[in-house]
């Protein structure tokens, strides 16, 4: 995969003007952009269809997480706009999963329509072992917590899941090749670590199993962001 596919620039920017300059900016240099909550709210879906009219993919990242109804409605409202990429969160449970993904497949048959790619996020890239224990309650590890959501995603029919680097290895030997490993949390080790607890630079995370990188600030805050970008590609061009 060329390294302009593999990377998934996030337009961690307030509004519709900002996205729109960004993804002009960069739309040589990378294929698929992250529209995320605060752009969303901000611009909505205008920002999603004018990034496409310019040929580019969309993965919208709002973390779908509610009833499995709601969850549902929201994944057809998604296919509709026409982006490559969406997610639920798997911690709405294995009902909501599968029946956002049943439905998925039977619209996009019925309305002949691509259907984009569904992955559920296990656990935030901001959320360490410490936490895990004494904010959320979970007395496992975060490997084996990832693990058991990344199986309940599987089993519900989901195409795979956004997960941290630092699992990607253990996630790919456990399911194999076919399931897609999105990773946010990947900073050049010239990059600040910003919010970001569980993070690995690009061509580790790759060597880790993952398939998508999502990289933002570790490109866009850089004082000349596209000769950071082309660091980056530089760093993973040859990998398989």
């Amino acid at each position: 995969m060329d390294p302009k596919e593999r990377i998934i620039l996030a337009l961690d920017v307030p509004g519709y003007n900002e996205a729109i300059e960004t993804a002009k900016k960069f739309q040589e240099h990378i294929d698929v952009f992250k529209v995320g909550l605060e752009l969303f709210t901000s611009a909505g879906p205008k920002v999603v269809e004018d990034i496409q009219a310019l040929g580019k993919k969309i993965f919208l990242d709002l973390k779908f997480h509610d009833i499995p109804n709601t969850t549902s409605k929201s994944a057809l409202a998604a296919a509709r706009l026409g982006v490559f990429m969406f997610n639920v969160h798997t911690m709405g449970g294995f009902d909501m999963m599968k029946r956002t993904a049943d439905d998925l497949r039977e619209f996009c048959i019925k309305e002949n329509v691509d259907r984009p790619k569904l992955i559920g996020v296990t656990l935030l890239t901001s959320i360490d072992q410490n936490a895990l224990r004494d904010e959320l309650t979970v007395s496992v590890g975060i490997n084996t917590q990832v693990k058991h959501l990344a199986g309940m995603a599987q089993r519900a029919g989901l195409d795979g899941v956004v997960a941290s680097p630092e699992n990607a290895e253990m996630l790919r030997g456990h399911f194999g090749k076919g399931f897609m490993i999105v990773t946010p949390g990947v900073r050049p080790n010239w990059a600040a670590a910003d919010d970001q607890k569980r993070i690995m630079t690009p061509r580790k995370a790759l060597q880790s199993g993952s398939d998508y990188l999502v990289i933002g600030r570790a490109i866009t805050a850089q004082p000349d962001p596209i000769s950071a970008l082309k660091r980056i590609h530089e760093e993973i061009k040859d990998y398989d």
